[in-house]
């Protein structure tokens, strides 16, 4: 039996539905049936709240990525309504896997609690939201996993502290993450979650990676570090137009790290036995028993 918490796979889909509905169930059937996720995560974003006027009207940085002709108009693009997200998450309860949400600010967080998710996601870029995260821990009871990327360990400490204060810890994930698309071997620090794990893993409810990097190497030692809850982007074809698909996987991908984790949770034991059952056909049969 492994000593090891099973692993909760997060199928990231975020914004690379391209604003397209059916997409969105066709991604979240995809990655139930063939790549085995235990949930699917999108975003949710207010974008006149997140975005200054300026921000809003100006063009988007890398226009050849762009669905509309300014940031904002890109953004409300891709954005889906609440009755969207309540559509997509009574078809993730009819397939059978878990529905979540990124918020990115505080009316989103107000909209995505309503729906009751089984737990709702702040990304690295506001995890500093006080606003927003008083609000969720005084009015939404499921668990809120959180990411650290571009965070100080002096302000992780003080997140950690403001969920304490709050009295929700045991609802707390904490994730280890580099913000970066994609993140370059050396810079995923996967360290750091030994430092995660000491300072808060007795006191949280479950340490988590997310990973921006290529392939599937890294997020199977993460695991082994001990980050059960384990997030990657997934798209159905990394070449679409869109600034997430390249640093997300497919679903072969996504398949084969979802295979991957749960064989090594099932071989993170100690042996029950010297000698295993499956080991004793083999030790009369070969072991030398001249001496």
């Amino acid at each position: 039996m492994s000593n090891y918490k099973a692993p909760y796979i997060i199928a990231e889909i975020g914004c690379n539905h391209k604003g397209d509905i059916e997409i969105a169930k066709e991604l979240i059937k995809v990655a139930k049936i063939f790549c085995n996720a235990d949930a699917v995560k999108f975003q949710k974003r207010h974008n006149k709240e997140l975005l200054t006027e300026a921000q809003y009207n100006q063009p988007h940085p890398n226009p050849i990525n762009s669905y509309g002709a300014t940031y904002g108009a890109h953004r409300e693009f891709l954005e889906f309504t609440l009755e969207q997200h309540n559509t997509l998450k009574l078809f993730c309860e009819d397939i059978g896997i878990d529905y979540s949400t990124s918020v990115w600010d505080l009316t989103s967080a107000t909209e995505i609690v309503s729906l009751n998710p089984k737990f709702i996601k702040i990304p690295s870029a506001c995890n500093n939201n006080t606003k927003m995260l008083t609000y969720l821990c005084n009015n939404y009871k499921g668990e809120i996993h959180i990411s650290t990327g571009m965070t100080t360990k002096s302000e992780i400490e003080d997140l950690v502290s403001f969920f304490n204060t709050k009295n929700r810890l045991k609802d707390l994930v904490l994730y280890n993450c580099t913000s970066g698309y994609p993140v370059p071997f050396e810079d995923v620090c996967l360290l750091d979650i030994n430092l995660l794990i000491k300072k808060y893993g007795k006191e949280v409810k479950h340490i988590g990676f997310s990973g921006h990097h290529l392939g599937i190497a890294i997020d199977v030692a993460a695991y082994t570090l001990g980050a059960n809850v384990i997030e990657r982007h997934y798209t159905l074809d990394r070449t679409w137009k869109g600034t997430d698909h390249a640093a997300s996987l497919e679903p072969m991908g996504l398949r084969k790290l979802s295979r991957d984790l749960r064989a090594v949770h099932k071989a993170l034991s100690y042996k029950s036995q010297d000698i295993l059952p499956i080991e004793q056909v083999q030790r009369d049969k070969l072991k030398n028993k001249k001496g």
